[in-house]
């Protein structure tokens, strides 16, 4: 069996019973199963939600996004090998962390397969909520022009590139495009300040103007969990998003909740630890696949201006990555996650199958 075959990069086409186009992501795609499925679901499996909480089946891929493009590599290979299965295995291991800790529930009700979950509707919360405890990325460079102040947070002078931050901070941006709120354009991913988000909680989807302490005490609480967890396996944790949403309970309360995916690779920046006492930045993350890309093309403004975007679209259309850097990346993703949860992650043969045939025979969920 070649690699192509054990890497799952499509995944919107599975024979799972919905009556609602299904939604495909850069990564993930959300099958919204039928209302007689999600209560007969709630009730047979006794997840804790309302009984008429809509479910969906969110199966992870194994593709690549970078800089807003999906790569691919050469001989068919349109993925990662193992990277569904590594991001899924890490952010289960932190939700269950949060869990245990008391901070609070995910979106995630069940798991029926190392590339799925069953998870419930929740009302998203509009803000990618970054949390940084080293100056690096995109405030690094941003820092290095000039700029001191970062949604509404002063820097000092004279910091240098991945240099650990006097505090973490938070740093939140808008998803997706929020219209009428003073000051904010009307754009995605805008940077925001803390007074932004509190002035106009509700356009933010807040039910509650004490839910933005909520949020930032589950963000901080959250990632100092993952943070500690990651120094004990001597990696450092520098920056990561979460995103947050409400759901409602068996007993009809409102909770918030965390949703989307933690402390993964592609959400986060990791740092190897033994190589960062020498002085050197090894990424244990998508980090070191956006550096290769920066290194790969003769011009990388291409991929980090956003005017360029047609540009950068074509560069991703037109250009199979060496299936080397495609395997290495591979590494990278399931080193850590092995690291993070203490077992060998086993890649499937035929990923596609083996969850037909689970949500079949186990879910009822394909005819």
């Amino acid at each position: 069996m070649s690699l192509a075959d054990k890497i799952l990069a499509v995944n919107n086409d599975l024979p799972i019973r919905t009556n609602s186009p299904v939604h495909s992501g850069k990564v993930r795609s959300v099958y919204w199963l039928t209302e007689d499925d999600s209560r007969r679901l709630i009730k047979e499996k006794e997840y804790n939600v309302a009984e008429d909480t809509p479910l969906a089946i969110m199966v992870i891929s194994d593709r690549i996004s970078a800089f807003d493009c999906i790569w691919h590599g050469e001989g068919g290979i349109n993925g990662v090998p193992g990277k569904g299965a590594a991001l899924n295995a890490i952010s289960n291991h932190w939700f269950k962390l949060f869990r245990e800790q008391g901070l609070a529930d995910s979106h995630i009700l069940d798991i029926p397969h190392p590339l799925v979950w069953i998870v419930q509707k929740a009302r998203p919360v509009m803000i990618e909520a970054i949390c940084r405890q080293y100056i690096t990325g995109s405030m690094w460079r941003a820092y290095d022009k000039g700029e001191r102040t970062f949604c509404g947070i002063e820097l000092p002078d004279n910091l240098e590139k991945n240099q650990k931050l006097p505090e973490v901070l938070i740093t939140p941006s808008t998803k997706g495009v929020l219209a009428g709120i003073p000051g904010i354009p009307a754009v995605d991913d805008v940077n925001v300040t803390r007074k932004d988000i509190v002035d106009n909680f509700a356009a933010f989807n807040f039910t509650k103007e004490s839910d933005v302490d909520l949020y930032e005490k589950l963000l901080k609480d959250g990632f100092e969990v993952i943070s500690h967890a990651l120094a004990e396996l001597d990696q450092i944790f520098v920056d990561t998003k979460f995103e947050f949403g409400y759901v409602t309970d068996v007993h009809g309360q409102e909770k918030l909740i965390y949703m989307d995916e933690v402390g993964t690779p592609d959400s986060s920046r990791i740092w190897d630890g033994p190589s960062r006492r020498k002085g050197k930045v090894i990424e244990k993350s998508k980090e070191s696949f956006r550096q290769l890309l920066l290194n790969h093309f003769p011009d990388p403004d291409i991929l980090l201006n956003k005017d360029r975007m047609d540009e950068r679209q074509a560069l991703a259309r037109d250009n199979a990555l060496p299936e080397s850097v495609l395997v290495d990346i591979s590494r990278t993703y399931i080193d850590i996650a092995e690291k993070v949860i203490g077992e060998k992650i086993t890649l499937s043969d035929n990923p596609k199958v083996e969850i037909v045939n689970i949500l079949r025979d186990e879910y009822g969920l394909v005819d």
